[in-house]
């Protein structure tokens, strides 16, 4: 008679580690580290740098304090870090940038009990937190290059917003609104890097952008505008397909991203404000433990249980 040894999962072995999946999706996002650093000057970079290290700092005091292990080195702290700096203005208060590095890190993610047990995208809900806090300052923009003028800065609208029309160029390589959302042309530079290493699944982007691009031309809208002017690009590729917060399986993924799509369109053309992205992906992270439930497999030769009446 054969003795069988069985475990706990995963059986699935993988040389994929956190670190490394996190270290693929921060060269992802270098192209449009570097190219907000030009359109948008050293403060944009300035901004990168303090929220990575803010972040990563948070992390160490908060598991020092509660006597956890230590999880910096798996590189998590710098890209939520990042992808915050990436939903913020160019010329944003730097103390500004360090609260809401603060709040991703320790409210949003430590407090649920670290990676993987966070509830909601820590970048997206600090902004939030950000845009209810100091909203004048969430809401101003700057002109590409502006710092090459003699003024501190010149404020303008984004796209989303602005009355003046906007070539195709400029909507892909430099225009108006958040540090990562200044060239589309490095956002999907790294979101093709990151589908062709296979860290993320590209159903979720495509479903994402292609629900919101099909409900704008179907309510006759600009469709170039919607899905080039503000983070939709950003979100889409970045934050809509956070591993803690999103659904498992691909059929979850899609379900997932038609209902941010559905959301965006539907915060855009009818609430009050211009940009629906963040609010839209928060919105399904609270749904995302409904949507694994209700995608969620049988094992074979199981039985669904019947319930007597």
């Amino acid at each position: 008679m054969t003795n069988y040894l069985v475990e706990p999962a995963p059986h699935i072995k993988s040389s994929l580690t956190t670190q490394k999946v996190m270290l693929h999706v921060i060269i992802a996002m270098l192209p449009t580290v570097l190219v907000s650093a030009y359109i948008y000057g050293l403060r944009a970079l300035l901004t990168v740098v303090v929220c990575s290290a803010v972040c990563v700092l948070s992390e160490l005091v908060f598991e020092k304090i509660t006597k956890r292990p230590r999880t910096i080195n798996d590189l998590s702290a710098v890209v939520t870090g990042i992808l915050l700096a990436f939903n913020l203005p160019p010329t944003l208060p730097i103390y500004m940038a360090a609260i809401g590095s603060v709040v991703a890190i320790v409210v949003v993610k430590q407090f649920f009990g670290g990676i993987g047990q966070n509830f909601a995208n820590p970048a997206i809900t600090a902004r939030i937190v950000l845009m209810l806090s100091f909203s004048s300052y969430m809401t101003t923009w700057s002109e590409p290059f502006y710092y090459k003028n003699t003024a501190d800065a010149v404020s303008t609208a984004t796209p989303l917003v602005s009355e003046k029309s906007f070539e195709l160029f400029d909507l892909f390589f430099a225009k108006s609104g958040c540090i990562g959302e200044c060239c589309n042309a490095a956002l999907l530079l790294g979101g093709f890097y990151l589908i062709v290493t296979r860290i993320i699944n590209p159903v979720t982007p495509i479903a994402y952008i292609g629900t919101v691009a099909l409900l704008t031309w179907v309510s006759g809208g600009d469709v170039t505008l919607q899905v080039l002017a503000g983070g939709l690009i950003l979100g889409a590729f970045f934050m809509a397909t956070d591993y803690a917060t999103t659904p498992i399986r691909t059929s979850g993924k899609l379900i997932f991203a038609v209902g941010c799509g559905l959301l965006t369109f539907l915060i855009r053309n009818f609430g009050s404000m211009p940009e629906g992205v963040s609010f839209s992906i928060l919105i399904m992270n609270i749904l995302t433990p409904y949507i694994d439930r209700l995608t969620a497999s049988h094992p074979f030769g199981a039985k669904k249980e019947v319930k007597s009446k």
